[in-house]
Order: structure tokens, then C-alpha cells, then sequence
């Protein structure tokens, strides 16, 4: 059974066990610095399979402060990751689906999820696209690593 919830300090440890591949890393984050971006404007959660973290992501209800292609209304999906030792099972399409019903419970007064996805990182766009989030036909030229796709869902 996947479960989404907010992060807790309980997670910590099963959070840190969470890896990427080498070159993931350019593209989310590590487990630690993960766990040190937490403020009031960026939330923690974790995904949850059979009571085991497998993988985590954050939700920036200021998202809008950052890029100019969001409104206030609207939140950004950041550095979401699945265990690379999971990873090609469909585990984050179950997530991303599992996300927009919790999306829709917790952060209702939101009109759209936004994400960006590096161009480079085809597998991790094919995911976003496969689970049901659309591509603006834009790209934010603002990332570390290289142009990105924008895309969305609505809430």
C-alpha cells in the first residue's frame, strides 16, 4: 500500500536510507539536503510503501516567489525522489497519482500543482507525463543544470 503524509522527525532515518544514481543528484537532491530545507513555505513529505519510506518530496506553497510562470494561487512540486533501488517499478507514478487526491485533501485552496523537469531527464518527464501532468509548452531557463520543462496539474 503507498501512503503519502507530511514529514515527522520519526521519517528522518527512513528518509536519510533513500539514494538517487550519481547523475540523479544534479536533478533532485540528497536525503540530507532534503531534510534541511524544511521552512514555513516548504513543506517535507514522504512516500510510504508498506510502512517503509521509499521516497520523498517537497510542496513550496511560495513557489510563485521563485518563478515567474506561477501565481499565488498556485504551489510547486520540488525534489521529488524515489529510491533508486525501486526505481522502473512504477512506484512514482503510484505516487504522483496517489499525490493529486492528496493534494486535493491538504492544499484545496490551491488552483495547480507546478513543476519544473530538466529537458536531460527523460525518464523522470516521462513519469510526470504518464501519471497525468500536462507540459505548458514552455521552458524555465533559470535551473543549474540546463534548460527545463515546466508543466502542471490542476488541484
Amino acid at each position: 500500500m503507498l501512503e503519502i503524509s507530511r514529514y515527522t522527525e520519526k521519517d528522518q532515518e527512513g528518509v536519510k536510507a533513500v539514494s538517487l544514481f550519481e547523475d540523479q543528484i544534479l536533478f533532485a537532491a540528497t536525503a540530507e539536503d532534503f531534510l534541511e530545507s524544511e521552512s514555513a513555505t516548504m513543506h517535507l513529505h514522504v512516500i510510504k510503501q508498506d510502512d517503509h519510506i521509499v521516497g520523498f518530496f517537497k510542496i513550496d506553497i511560495a513557489y510563485f516567489r521563485d518563478v515567474d510562470f506561477c501565481s499565488e494561487n498556485c504551489i510547486g512540486l520540488r525534489t521529488f525522489v524515489i529510491d533508486q533501488k525501486l526505481q522502473g517499478k512504477g512506484i512514482g507514478k503510484q505516487a504522483l497519482m496517489a499525490l493529486f487526491t492528496y493534494l486535493a485533501k491538504y492544499y484545496s485552496n490551491y488552483q495547480r500543482v507546478y513543476l519544473t523537469v530538466n529537458c536531460k531527464n527523460t525518464v523522470a518527464r516521462r513519469c510526470y507525463e504518464t501519471a497525468g501532468f500536462a507540459f505548458t509548452g514552455e521552458r524555465y531557463l533559470g535551473g543549474l543544470f540546463g534548460p527545463q520543462e515546466i508543466m502542471y496539474h490542476d488541484i
